[in-house]
Formats: structure tokens, sequence, C-alpha cells
């Protein structure tokens, strides 16, 4: 069990006619505010940056926390790990938990898509992300507290489930032919062309036969920073020839599974595609394993 702080939400709802308390996987600040007393909501923001104000109650959680090692970023929690996080913030798998960025850009969404994916994987069934992160819920007329919630400890335990998963010899197997799947690269042109790779990577290029579906093809507006609605990101994964995951799986990967996260994210939960999986190792562990890389002209 755990004991959140929550008071002072009564003061940030917002106006107008009753709003119903429905679960959204990507919530705007109105559906935050209606359903902020029954959720755990997790800032993964800095701790520095979270001591000038969150929302008022939330649990501070730095994404580098839910992240591997500087050598391989893209690495999965063991269980060990996985554990003490989620204990030590007091979760459990019935929490209904809302995760909050800071809402800079497309890039910046991915941190909160990685951790969500992370939540699911764990086995936490009702999760969201704050569409455009704390800039959007200020931008709406919500203030910002100094007010954080305090965790009481967690006993249960955890490990990464293999459902929204695609292991590095499961990728290997798509690439060399032995298994059938959608790969798809959410990186910028000049990554497939080899023209730029991540500092960790030992190699640059990308998976052969694998198909570009830019991170940020999700988002609306010139400010990069909020992803389109369902209908939208439906309409979009079409034209962008992404599959519908039906006849075979569909993996999203990147550098260190950041911005493939957010692929996954858009794909799985709000176009509601089945067999979504992310390859959270992505180039830079597939690449320190020795495998195959190409370029694109």
């Amino acid at each position: 069990m755990r004991t959140v702080l929550l008071a002072g939400f009564a003061a940030l709802a917002l106006t107008g006619s009753a709003i119903a308390a429905e679960w959204k996987k990507l919530m705007e600040p109105v559906d935050l505010a209606a359903v902020a007393d029954d959720a755990v909501i997790l800032d993964i923001r800095s701790g520095k940056d979270f001591a000038r104000g969150s929302i008022a109650g939330a649990l501070n959680a730095p994404y580098p926390s839910w992240r591997g090692p500087k050598e391989n970023p893209g690495q999965p929690m063991e269980a060990s790990r996985l554990t003490e996080r989620m204990q030590s913030l007091g979760l459990d798998r019935a929490d209904k938990v809302v995760v909050v960025y800071h809402g800079k850009n497309a890039t910046d969404f991915g941190a909160a898509a990685r951790v969500y994916w992370t939540l699911k994987s764990a086995g936490l069934t009702e999760l969201a992300i704050l569409n455009g992160g704390l800039v959007n819920w200020v931008n709406a007329g919500n203030d910002l507290s100094t007010e954080a919630g305090v965790a009481e400890r967690s006993t249960e335990t955890f490990a990464l489930s293999g459902d929204w998963m695609m292991s590095r010899a499961e990728v290997l197997d798509v690439v060399e032919g032995r298994a059938d799947a959608q790969i798809i690269d959410a990186r910028p042109l000049p990554f497939l062309k080899g023209k730029k790779k991540h500092p960790a990577a030992k190699a640059a290029g990308t998976l052969r036969n694998a198909a570009q579906v830019t991170h940020s093809t999700w988002f609306k507006g010139d400010n990069n920073r909020q992803m389109s609605l369902s209908e939208e990101v439906a309409a979009l994964a079409t034209k962008a020839g992404v599959e519908d995951g039906a006849s075979r799986p569909i993996a999203s990967f990147c550098n260190t599974g950041h911005w493939a996260a957010t692929n996954w994210f858009a794909l799985s939960e709000i176009a509601g595609i089945d067999n979504v999986k992310l390859y959270p190792e992505s180039m830079v562990g597939w690449t320190k394993a020795g495998g195959a890389v190409e370029t694109r002209k």
C-alpha cells in the first residue's frame, strides 16, 4: 500500500460542468484533475526540477532511475532492481499511475513512454501519461506545488513481462529470416543513413529491412509537444505503413529504446494495435553484441 499527500487538488480542479472520472491512457490536464484523488502521480523529472514545483502530491521518480547503465541505457531493468524501484515508490499492481514529464518536445515524451512501458511490463494495468507534461498542465491554468507525496514502502515483487518486449535474440531471428515481424526504426533519417549514431553504439546504421517511422510522427502542432488523439494516430499509422499486428508482430527500436517507446505507446496504447513490442536495448545493445547493420541512401 502507499500513502500519497493529495491536499490541494480541490483548488486545481478546472471550472465548468462536472467531469466524469474516466481513465484515459493519454490524459489532458482536465482528465488528470478529475482522477487525481485516486491516482499515484509519478514526476520523472530530476530531483532539482521537482523541488521547484510539481503537481500537488506527486512522487519524484527521475527518469535515469528507470534506465540501464551509461554504456547501454536501454537495457531492461533486472527483477531485483525493478522491485526495489517499485517498492520504494509504494507501488502495487492495483495502483493507478499517471506519468508526468516536463513537456519540452517529442523527444521529452519518450521518457514518459519508456517509464509507462516499464510499469505495464511490470504488471500494472491502469496507467496514463499527462499529454504535454507539466508545460501543458501550467498552460491549462493550474498551479505547481512544493507539497510532495509521501510513499509507504510496498512489498510486492516485480519482473518485466515479455509480452511487450522483443529480445535481441528474437530480433536476430527476424533479421536473419527465421521469424517474421515488422521492424520499425523510430530515429530521424540521418541515423538510418549512417551519418549519425549514439555515442555508445559501436556502429552507425539500421537493421536490415527496417521501415522508418520517426517518433515525432504522432505529435501535433508546431511545438511538437502534444501527442495526437487516437483517431489521428491510427490514421498516421496507416499512412506510415504500419501493419495491424494481426499477421505478425510489430517491433519498434531506436538508439536506446527511448524514441522507440514513443512509437510503442502510440501504436499499442493509443491506436490500439495488438502485438506491438519494444526492442529496449535497440541499436546500442545490438551493435555492442556485434549485430550487423546496413545504411540507407
